[in-house]
C-alpha cells in the first residue's frame, strides 16, 4: 500500500482565523495528544510578527519546549511556517525541524497576501529557502492558490507549472500544491499533480486542500493517486486563508483519516484520540466544527 504521511496544520492554518487566542498550555495539549495519536507531522505555527498575529505569538516558545529531551519522539517532525527572512532566522534559531514557506500562483493573491507580485515573490521565497536548506533546514515550498482564486477564478496551469520549475531549479524537492480558495475539483487536481511528478520523478509532493465547495477529500484521493505523498489537514476541519476572498476551512483531520482507514491505509493512526481532540475543540471555542466524524462517529470502531 502506498505510503501516505500526514501533515496536521490546525495549530497555524486552522487557528490563525481564530479571535479567541489559544493560551500556549491549550496548544501544548492539543500537539501532545495528536502526537499519542499517531500523526506524522505538526505545523505548530508561523513565525509573523507576535503583535500583528497573537494567535502565533507564541511559536518559537513551542519550538523550544519540544526541543527538550523527552518532549516528542524523534521520528515525529514540528514545522513552521515562515514568510520571510526574518521569520526563517527565527525558525533555525528555536529549532524548528521543517521550514514551510510559499509563493502564491495568483497575482491578486500573491499581492494581498504578501505586497508582492508572483515573480518577485518567488526569487524572494526561493532565496531563503535556499539559505535555509545550506544551514541543514528541511524546506518545504507550496504553490497557494493553485487551483484557482477567489479574485480572480481560474489560474492558468501554467503559472503554476513555473513557479513548480523555479523550485525544483533551486533544488527544492518538497513541494505544497495548496487550494487556497477551494476551487479544485479532481480531475483538475490529477491533471496537475500527475504533471509535476513527471517534471522530477524524485519529488515529494503534497497536497493541501481547503473544503470551500466540498470536494476536500475527493481532491486528496485524486492527489493520492496521482503521486502526492503528503497530505495536509487541520483537526475538527478548522483554518482559511485570511488573504482569500472566501475563506473556508481546511480538510478534516479525523474526516481523512477515517477515509483512509476506510480504504485500510493508515491503520495505525488512533482515530479516536483524534475524535476526541475535535470534540475538546468544539468546547474551547463554544461552537460545532465543520467536521463530520467528531460528530457521527466513525464507521467500525
Amino acid at each position: 500500500m502506498k505510503e501516505i504521511i500526514l501533515h496536521e496544520s490546525g495549530l497555524r492554518d486552522g487557528l490563525q482565523m481564530e479571535k479567541t487566542t489559544v493560551p500556549f498550555e491549550k496548544k501544548i495539549e492539543w500537539i501532545d495528544a495528536l502526537i499519542e495519536a499517531g500523526m506524522d507531522m505538526i505545523q505548530v505555527g508561523s513565525f509573523v510578527h507576535p503583535v500583528k498575529v497573537p494567535q502565533m505569538a507564541d511559536t518559537d516558545k513551542i519550538f523550544r519546549y519540544y526541543n527538550e529531551p523527552g518532549r516528542k519522539p524523534e521520528k515525529v517532525i514540528l514545522s513552521g511556517l515562515a514568510l520571510n527572512g526574518k521569520g526563517v532566522e527565527r525558525a533555525i534559531d528555536c529549532g524548528c525541524d521543517m521550514i514551510c514557506v510559499g509563493v502564491s500562483a495568483s497575482e491578486t493573491h500573491s499581492m494581498k497576501n504578501t505586497r508582492m507580485t508572483v515573480a518577485d515573490a518567488a526569487d524572494r521565497i526561493i532565496k531563503i529557502a535556499v539559505e535555509a536548506m545550506k544551514s541543514g533546514k528541511t524546506v518545504q515550498a507550496s504553490v497557494q492558490s493553485a487551483f484557482g482564486c477567489g479574485f480572480e477564478g481560474n489560474v492558468p496551469k501554467e503559472n503554476v507549472i513555473a513557479i513548480a520549475e523555479k523550485y525544483f531549479s533551486a533544488g527544492i524537492k518538497k513541494i505544497s500544491l495548496a487550494d487556497t480558495a477551494g476551487h479544485g475539483n479532481p480531475y483538475q487536481v490529477a491533471d496537475l499533480f500527475s504533471t509535476i511528478m513527471k517534471m522530477d520523478p524524485e519529488a515529494e509532493l503534497a497536497a493541501h486542500f481547503h473544503n470551500t465547495y466540498g470536494l476536500g477529500l475527493a481532491n486528496c484521493y485524486a492527489a493520492i493517486e496521482s503521486g502526492a505523498k503528503f497530505l495536509e489537514s487541520a483537526f475538527g476541519g478548522l483554518g482559511g486563508c485570511p488573504f482569500t476572498k472566501l475563506a473556508a476551512g481546511n480538510v478534516c483531520t479525523e474526516d481523512l483519516v477515517h477515509f483512509l482507514q476506510r480504504a485500510g491505509i493508515r491503520e495505525d493512526i488512533n482515530l479516536l484520540k483524534l475524535i476526541d481532540i475535535a470534540k475538546d475543540l468544539s468546547i474551547f471555542f463554544d461552537r460545532e466544527l465543520p467536521g463530520y466524524v467528531y460528530k457521527s462517529g466513525p464507521i467500525g470502531k
